[in-house]
Formats: C-alpha cells, structure tokens, sequence
C-alpha cells in the first residue's frame, strides 16, 4: 500500500535549539535540546528520557528568517506530547502537537 501524507502544514528539516518545559508529579521540568523538524502544528526534538505521551508542554524558541519569511522570532508554543519513539542509543524521540504559540519580546534580525 502506498504511503499516504497525513501532515496537513509543510515540514521544515531544520535543528533548532529549543528549550523545553513540563510538570512531572508535582516538579517543574525544563531541558534544552534542538529540533529534529517543525512546522506550524508540531515540533519533534530528541530527550534522554520520555515524556509521557499527552503531557502539557511549553516549547521555546527561535524561528529563523528561512522559516517566518520575515524577521527571526522567538516564539513560545503551547502544546502536548503526541507520540514518542525510542530510537536505538539513548534517546527518545518525541512529537509534540502545539495547540497555541505567541511571539516572545527579544532579539530579532533586521529585515
């Protein structure tokens, strides 16, 4: 059977650092990691260890001028764990759906 493209947004191949945050039990979460991919409606990035699938969680980062066609932009998105893979190593792979972003004050390139 042929594969069949279920994203609905174009999908940027990119590695872009990211700082990521979430509850676990009643601590506050934050890691640094970069970006496997993105695009208006999710973010895949890699972690050490997985977060579960549904958690809440807030994804900050800078989008570069090749992405916003525009000015770089530091964004924070709101969103969920989706789905995670285990990848052999070491690491987890993780998709994450945002649900919400807003355009943080901060450094932006001159256009």
């Amino acid at each position: 059977m042929p594969f069949k493209e279920r994203r609905r947004a174009e999908r940027f191949n990119i590695e872009l650092p990211v700082t990521v945050r979430w509850t676990e039990g009643s601590e506050q979460r934050e890691a640094q990691t970069v970006t496997r991919d993105m695009s208006s409606g999710g973010v895949f990035f890699f972690l050490p260890h997985r977060i579960p699938e549904g958690t809440a969680v807030e994804v900050e980062m800078t989008v570069p001028t090749q992405i916003t066609r525009g000015p770089s932009k530091r964004v924070l998105c709101r969103g969920s764990i989706r789905r995670c893979e285990l990848k052999a190593g070491e690491r987890v792979g993780m998709a994450t759906v945002i649900e919400k972003y807003e355009f943080l004050p901060g450094t932006e390139d001159a256009a």
